[in-house]
């Protein structure tokens, strides 16, 4: 995989995110190469394992946040982590924390990472207000099942939506809608802005508990 970008890849000048196919690309070919193969994908995920070292305090050991403001890597799909991995490398997306740790991981413990996240089941959780979620699952068929999935599962390049975190799921819809340069994709920026804040509560009651 060539991390290296070229021009054409980088963030445009009005913020918007810059497309990348041919790495895109690149990532989805070696994806489904190591899925291809049960030895090479297994060889994969145990290196993956060791390698998750570096995001455990964070992400939790197998991909499942211990806290509520930070993603679940697992279960979402190996190309999309890995296109998120490149985006924080070359930024396209910024935290001032994962920017830095990305770039000290060589690419093969990239790779490996996002396939050991990928294979990790995750833990759902029940939502404590049950009319609220109500209300959640009918805004998530009515705006979110197309492009995420029935079932949320997203694919290689919508996120996995289904047991993410509440409070990180309200705090991203949130930055949607303020067009913050940390969330800035035009199409999520225009569904979120729609949202009031009742809405958002709503979807981050639901969300969490979709298996």
């Amino acid at each position: 995989m060539n991390i290296r970008l070229s021009l054409a890849c980088l963030v445009t000048a009005i913020g918007l995110t810059a497309a990348c196919p041919t790495l895109a690309a690149n990532n989805a070919d070696r994806v489904r190469q190591s899925l291809g193969s049960a030895a090479e994908f297994d060889q994969a995920r145990q290196a993956g394992k060791k390698a998750a070292f570096f995001c455990a305090n964070c992400h939790g050991q197998d991909g499942n946040s211990a806290y509520d403001y930070i993603p679940n890597l697992a279960g979402q799909n190996a190309v999309y982590l890995l296109n998120q991995i490149d985006k924080f490398a070359d930024g396209r997306r910024q935290d001032q924390f994962m920017s830095g740790l990305i770039k000290v991981l060589k690419e093969d413990d990239r790779f490996n990472m996002a396939i050991y996240y990928s294979s990790q089941p995750v833990r759902s959780s029940a939502s404590g207000n049950p009319a609220k979620a109500a209300k959640g699952r009918q805004l998530y068929d009515g705006i979110c099942k197309a492009c995420h999935g029935a079932q949320g599962y997203g694919n290689e390049k919508i996120a996995r939506l289904a047991g993410q975190q509440p409070v990180y799921l309200k705090q991203a819809l949130e930055q949607y809608r303020l067009g913050s340069k940390l969330r800035n994709d035009p199409v999520m920026g225009s569904i979120a802005r729609r949202l009031k804040d009742d809405d958002i509560a709503a979807l981050a009651a639901y969300i969490p508990a979709m298996r």
